[in-house]
């Protein structure tokens, strides 16, 4: 066998271990979630869609689905504003202390969710907003906002400022730039960034056990609270509604941007 031959029976082989390997949860995991039997187990006991019914009977899980879209809108929409408007200025404008401006707005990176969520909990305590759940989305927003800067700075790298100075010189105000020629060509990036902000929140489970209590709990937590004393089938079921919803997601983000300009950003 020659070398190039080898070479791309090995790459081959290393990337289909790795797809199994990555898929083979997921499988597992929509697998169970179809069980006729009691317990979870996998393969599955007969085939019955009877735990996806009982999960669409529960008060409980509507409720912290209904919480969690809440949650992930509150800290979807603080951060298009936020996370659009500081990569803007970190990237396109010279700004006093740019650098550590930037090293500053990556800290959610490198500080541990577990730190941030007390943190959290102490400040949002002393300000008296624990209790509700638009400081849970606030929250989820800050420990998140580095993927929204990262997707918008991404877009603005690639922006002509040409395009900008033709408008000015055409009469155009900062404003009406802003809205009519930068806006729409980092659109890409802005959309980009909310899926992700969108698809992070819904799915944060440490730092919102820290800011919940049972009256406002989320999705997340939920489950966490009910995998401490039983796992059922219908757990499983909650898990393909998950999946579910990152495949929406994909889905939206290769309509609207298209998954090869979002990977080529990268």
């Amino acid at each position: 066998m020659n070398g190039p031959r080898s070479k791309a029976i090995a790459l081959w082989g290393l990337v289909a271990f790795s797809l199994i390997l990555l898929s083979f949860p997921t499988v597992i995991i929509i697998g169970a979630s179809f069980t006729a039997g009691e317990i979870i187990q996998f393969p599955p006991e007969g085939f019955s869609l009877r735990w996806y019914e009982k999960l669409w009977q529960l008060d409980s899980f509507q409720d912290a689905l209904l919480r969690t879209f809440y949650v992930s809108f509150i800290c979807t929409l603080i951060s298009l504003p936020v996370g659009t408007l500081a990569a803007l200025a970190t990237v396109r404008y010279r700004i006093r202390f740019r650098r550590t401006l930037q090293v500053y707005l990556l800290l959610p990176f490198t500080i541990p969710l577990v730190v941030s969520g007390l943190g959290m909990l102490i400040v949002f305590g002393e300000v008296r907003i624990l209790g509700q759940l638009w400081p849970v989305g606030l929250a989820l927003c800050i420990i998140n906002l580095p993927f929204m800067i990262w997707a918008v700075s991404a877009s603005v790298n690639g922006l002509d400022s040409e395009l900008e100075n033709a408008a000015a010189n055409c009469g155009a105000a900062p404003v009406q730039i802003f809205f009519t020629v930068t806006l729409p060509a980092v659109m890409p990036g802005v959309i980009t960034g909310a899926l992700l902000m969108f698809i992070l929140a819904f799915n944060e489970f440490l730092v919102s056990l820290f800011l919940v209590d049972s009256r406002i709990v989320t999705l997340p937590v939920q489950i966490y609270n009910s995998i401490r004393s039983v796992i059922t089938p219908d757990l499983a079921a909650v898990s393909v509604v998950y999946i579910l919803i990152a495949v929406i997601a994909v889905w939206v983000l290769d309509r609207l941007v298209g998954l090869e300009i979002f990977l080529r950003s990268k």
